[in-house]
């Protein structure tokens, strides 16, 4: 099944199924994740729109998603909350936008869901549309160290791999160079499962 009719059947009850992980472990991240982004700021694979809470006061936010029942969501969140987020469907491997037209591009989750053949024509996408002094932001789940940690993770990967279209084993850094893009940084977020990745043009 391609990931847009996967979200577009899950659309309805993707908030309900996140529910404990948005309150257990997500929404700091969240928070830490906008920390310093500013100007004007793409978010790749916004879904129903999570971020939205946590996006820069002063910045001009464009959204994106492959899936229309997921925008559809991500709109109701935008009026509730009052926002001014541009929505647009769209896919993140070849975007409408123009060259170096973001200051930052936020992706959470995004590279999780793309298959290993569209993770490095997504980054060099980003780079594309990323300005040269910009950054772009990708949160993403892998596998603990922890054997017991990694053991109940592979448990829930059937799982994730159904509902989500998703896995834990990316490994989206390993197509970094070839996109023309350079590692800024790398840190855990939550345990050694939830990493953030920041990268930049070169």
């Amino acid at each position: 099944m391609s990931t847009q009719r996967i979200y577009n059947r899950v659309a309805r009850l993707y908030d309900l199924l996140d529910l404990p992980f948005e309150y257990g472990r997500y929404r700091p991240i969240r928070r830490t994740l906008f920390e310093g982004v500013s100007g004007k700021v793409l978010d790749a694979g916004i879904g129903t729109g999570r971020n939205m809470a946590y996006y820069p006061e002063h910045g001009e936010v464009t959204g994106i998603d492959l899936s229309p029942a997921m925008l559809a969501r991500a709109e109701r969140r935008r009026e509730r909350l009052g926002k001014t987020v541009d929505l647009h469907e769209m896919d993140v491997t070849k975007t409408d936008f123009s060259d170096d037209c973001f200051d930052h591009v936020v992706a959470t989750f995004l590279f999780c869901v793309l298959d290993n053949h569209l993770q490095a024509p997504a980054l060099r996408e980003l780079e594309r549309i990323c300005k040269p002094q910009g950054r772009i932001h990708i949160l993403e789940y892998a596998y603990s160290a922890n054997s017991w940690k990694a053991f109940i993770m592979r448990l829930w990967a059937p799982w994730v791999r159904l509902v989500y279209g998703a896995t834990f084993d990316r490994d989206t850094e390993r197509y970094v160079e070839g996109a023309g893009l350079e590692l800024v940084e790398k840190r855990f977020l939550f345990e050694d499962i939830i990493k953030l990745i920041v990268l930049k043009p070169r």
